[in-house]
């Protein structure tokens, strides 16, 4: 039998988040080669997301690096510098199964990355033709839209105390599927930078967690690379995904261990 678009395109986090699975991620930051979604496959990652917001990564090193991590079964998506309808669906495009829209502040902003993401009924994506994700090849547009849509995912930062306010009417946002928290920016919004163990985090994400179970949707952890502890504590409350920090990050970790491994050697 002749494989539909729904046998193609697949979104294993997605798939984990139904089944109530715990979701790691890794961000890619500095890697500018396909090398990295393999390596983080290897590592034991679910996705990786290309953050374009704070990097200088272009459109086409990040399509390259979405397009070999949907091929090795590991979920891209990307981290958008704008929610404007021309970055969400461009980058969709260019091979991501999912947009992270940041700085997130209402129902109507959530609103409108979802219009941007999703094709009609649910959105106004433009059609573009040929997609990576179908394997460039060519469907019936009802079934190849239906797919996609399916497939997609929307996440939306919080990182302000406005966004926590508003928590309910934004998780109630239908196309919405995970609400990530940005805790360094929300911290430095509260004016409490850099106090992640302050009572007002927790307090932020139980009201987050509690809104996105009203309405059927997930949690992320964001912003706790340095805190394992208190990100696992979030994952006992029942946040389903991890964002546990940037290539970057990684690799200056590892260089600058194993420099100090050397350095004591000859101390001894």
């Amino acid at each position: 039998m002749p494989e539909s678009p729904r046998d193609i395109v697949r979104n294993n986090v997605r798939e984990k988040l139904a089944r109530d699975e715990v979701v790691a991620s890794m961000t890619v930051r500095l890697s500018r080669s396909v090398e990295i979604a393999r390596l983080a496959k290897t590592a034991g990652f679910d996705t990786i997301y290309v953050d374009v917001e704070h990097s200088s990564l272009s459109l086409e090193t990040t399509s390259q690096i979405c397009i070999a991590a949907m091929e090795i079964g590991i979920a891209p998506f990307v981290r958008v510098p704008s929610t404007r309808p021309e970055h969400v669906s461009r980058v969709l495009d260019a091979g991501a199964l999912g947009v992270i829209a940041p700085h997130i502040r209402s129902a109507d902003e959530a609103r409108a990355v979802v219009a941007a993401a999703k094709y009609p009924p649910f959105g106004e994506r433009s059609a573009g033709g040929a997609l990576p994700h179908l394997h460039y090849r060519s469907f019936p547009a009802a079934e190849a839209n239906a797919a996609m849509n399916e497939a997609t995912m929307v996440i939306v930062q919080f990182e302000t105390a406005d966004a926590i306010e508003k928590a309910d009417e934004i998780a109630a946002v239908e196309g919405v599927d995970l609400v990530l928290m940005g805790t360094n920016d929300l911290l430095a919004d509260m004016g409490l930078p850099g106090q992640y163990e302050h009572e007002r985090v927790r307090d932020a994400y139980a009201r987050t967690l509690a809104a996105c179970r009203r309405h059927g949707k997930h949690l992320g952890v964001g912003g706790l690379a340095t805190r394992p502890k208190l990100a696992a504590e979030f994952v006992k409350m029942g946040a389903r995904y991890v964002s546990t920090g940037t290539d970057l990050a990684f690799l200056l970790a590892e260089s600058t261990a194993r420099a100090k491994q050397v350095r004591e050697m000859a101390l001894r």
